[in-house]
């Protein structure tokens, strides 16, 4: 019985190193990209997961979709979940 419970005890010590190091670390970052990604307003500049720098300038299909400015001639439509983060103040676009 000693080592049936001394089996257990390294199988709880085991998930609890597991949820501890990987699934807290990784639902806790889901919920602030998440937020992020709610707080999304028109005319923020934005990053997209591919590297596309642009500007919000709105929304489409109950905003799912979001229509970037890249640059006078480009508007680009690109999922919500596509964008990867806001462009901070010191960050400038390389584009010409």
């Amino acid at each position: 019985m000693d080592q049936f419970s001394g089996g257990i005890l390294y199988l709880v010590a085991i998930f609890a190193i597991f949820y501890f190091f990987i699934i807290r670390p990784q639902s806790k970052r889901q919920k602030e990209r998440q937020k992020m990604l709610d707080a999304l307003k028109k005319g923020e500049d934005v990053v997209t997961i591919g590297g596309v720098h642009g500007k919000v300038m709105g929304f489409k299909n109950n905003e799912k979709v979001v229509v970037l400015k890249v640059n006078d001639s480009v508007n680009l439509d690109v999922d919500r979940t596509a964008i990867s983060h806001f462009k901070g103040k010191g960050e400038e676009s390389k584009a010409n």
